[in-house]
């Protein structure tokens, strides 16, 4: 093929220009099936760089994916805070693919076609076959992929995380030893990873003090909780209300004092992130505080060393928790 380039390779071999950087360059650094699809591609393209492909094949700007599905979310943009703070020091350029209302395979072939030198995976709505999908497409590219505030595959792959479930189990277990016994978790009807790991530390904790766990599911979205929220108060006793968001606990204790029910003196209310939902709210959210920038500040630094091959002391990181009380416990 006449003047072919470094793209057309990448393109073809389904790998970023780092590998075929690597390939032409430090073929060692390159796993023998990952060189030897690209080598193939090369020999049958008949590619030949010249002085000016092995500049760019050697460039500095280094391009990062990030999988996402609701940018709108509070903990979603905490997170980006993060990463993209991390990002700014190596001089990182970061594109944006947005995981709704398209076919995984096709999400990736978009994120390998756009060469990207690494991957921070964000979104935790998927199931184990989906983010099966997602691992295979990056380990036949051979980019480097790290999850992001979920950790779908077990130790299959990288991860920086905050163990919810320990952490929702001890938020449960001190509002038990306040006293209270009809405890409710408002959960959500949409799936998230994160949300399932949180429902388990609750049931632990209540079944531990042999109470019965409730679990009740509503909506992100205010305008849709509120309504639930003025149906629950018909129909159920509490006096106590742990929230998977801030946002959701805010909108039950609105409800709860429209409904002369006083915080904390008849319900103690707390959320599962610490955003900055917490600290506007009256009275102030008691929060089981995730350190969620962290987590993608974390997740950056490991994709970079990743992607460095630098020496990584564990590629498995759990950021630790905390309890901050507050007005509403």
């Amino acid at each position: 093929m006449a003047n072919t380039t470094i793209y057309d390779v990448a393109g073809a071999a389904k790998v970023s220009l780092a590998t075929v950087s690597r390939v032409m360059n430090n073929p060692e650094k390159v796993n023998p099936e990952t060189r030897e699809r690209v080598l193939k591609v090369i020999k049958e393209l008949g590619y030949k760089p010249n002085a000016i492909a092995r500049g760019l094949a050697s460039r500095k700007s280094t391009t990062i994916g990030i999988i996402l599905s609701d940018i709108t979310r509070a903990s979603v943009s905490q997170l980006l805070g993060g990463i993209i703070d991390v990002a700014k020091k190596y001089d990182y350029s970061m594109k944006l693919f947005s995981s709704s209302n398209i076919q995984l395979e096709d999400l990736m072939r978009n994120v390998v076609a756009e060469q990207v030198d690494g991957v921070l995976f964000l979104n935790e709505e998927l199931n184990k076959e989906e983010i099966e999908v997602v691992v295979e497409k990056a380990k036949d590219a051979d980019i480097p992929l790290v999850l992001t505030n979920v950790n779908f595959a077990g130790n299959m792959l990288p991860y920086a995380i905050v163990d919810y479930t320990e952490g929702t189990y001890e938020l449960t277990k001190r509002m038990i030893d306040k006293g209270r016994k009809d405890i409710y978790l408002f959960s959500t009807v949409r799936h998230y990873f994160t949300n399932d790991l949180k429902e388990e530390g609750y049931i632990k904790a209540m079944k531990e003090a042999n109470l019965e766990p409730r679990i009740f599911r509503t909506s992100g979205d205010v305008s849709i909780n509120k309504v639930h929220f003025e149906e629950f108060f018909k129909n159920h006793s509490i006096d106590g209300a742990i929230s998977v968001r801030d946002s959701i606990a805010v909108s039950f204790m609105n409800v709860a004092i429209k409904n002369n029910r006083r915080v904390p003196e008849d319900i103690s209310v707390a959320g599962l992130q610490n955003t900055k939902y917490a600290l506007l709210s009256r009275p102030t959210l008691t929060c089981l505080d995730t350190p969620v920038y962290d987590i993608g500040a974390v997740a950056m630094r490991l994709l970079t060393k990743l992607m460095r091959h630098e020496e990584i002391e564990s590629l498995h990181i759990v950021l630790p928790h905390s309890i901050i009380e507050r007005e509403s416990l």
